[in-house]
């Protein structure tokens, strides 16, 4: 089945199709529940597609809270309940050492979180305020993570362990700015919001360094839409809130949401 599988994915996607074939054919073939670490949208998207194709396995996706972005996929043979399984997910509480002020943001935490020698597997959504950070992982890893990180980008912290419901949700923030853009071209749209030429934004789009909705997208041609998410290595993200015209230009009105 892998073969023909192949041709709708990515290549580099392949490693995670076979991953999550042997997944899905556990639960399915040898009657044995499995629960996977942390999955990207995309992740989840190929997982979902896969074990649609088996009648004898069912899927449920969990990420501690119903918004989350990162989500643990628990697959079961079809004849049981996938909700009778724990996904295993806590929230690992940090903060500042004497409850200090931090002036600490997602890349802060989520380095130190990964300095630690772990996966990016075992860490779901991060939840950043001023005086601290829920990170949201696996119940497997947060026994280590609160034994050993003590300290975020030189500022001493503390850790404790939580139940889930312990989870305070923070809503990410974006700047939002409007441009007007020829059509909606990666390479265009990704010039202007990035600020960089479009020769120069080429390069990282045909090394493989972009990804839109989580897939890798090579082609500087290819055509964004209305709420798509698109990911530079190195530059950040931004979102496509909207997208009204054209102006009496003939150009289109995009409003974008460039996260912080």
């Amino acid at each position: 089945m892998s073969q023909s599988l192949y041709v709708h994915f990515h290549p580099e996607e392949r490693p995670f199709v076979d991953r999550a074939l042997e997944w899905v054919e556990r639960a399915a073939e040898r009657h044995a529940p499995v629960v996977t670490d942390f999955l990207d949208p995309r992740q989840q998207f190929i997982l979902q597609s896969i074990a649609g194709r088996e009648p004898d396995a069912v899927l449920r996706l969990d990420g501690g809270y119903p918004e989350a972005e990162r989500k643990r996929a628990v697959i079961v043979p079809a004849y049981r309940d996938p909700e009778d399984v724990d996904c295993g997910i806590v929230v690992l509480a940090v903060e500042a050492s004497g409850g200090k002020f931090l002036e600490l943001d997602h890349g802060d935490y989520l380095g130190a979180l990964l300095g630690l020698g772990i996966k990016r597997d075992v860490i779901g959504d991060l939840h950043v305020r001023d005086d601290g950070c829920h990170c949201l992982v696996t119940e497997e890893m947060a026994g280590f993570l609160h034994t050993h990180l003590n300290q975020v980008h030189r500022v001493p912290v503390r850790t404790d362990i939580l139940p889930r419901e312990s989870l305070r949700v923070v809503q990410p923030e974006m700047d939002v700015t409007v441009i007007t853009v020829a059509s909606l071209r990666l390479d265009g749209v990704a010039s202007d919001v990035l600020r960089i030429s479009r020769s120069k934004i080429l390069d990282p789009i045909r090394a493989g360094r972009c990804r839109v909705n989580w897939k890798t997208e090579e082609d500087p041609s290819a055509r964004l839409e209305e709420g798509d998410i698109v990911s530079f290595k190195g530059f950040g993200r931004f979102k496509i809130l909207k997208v009204d015209g054209p102006t009496k230009s003939g150009r289109l009105r995009v409003s974008i949401g460039k996260f912080i």
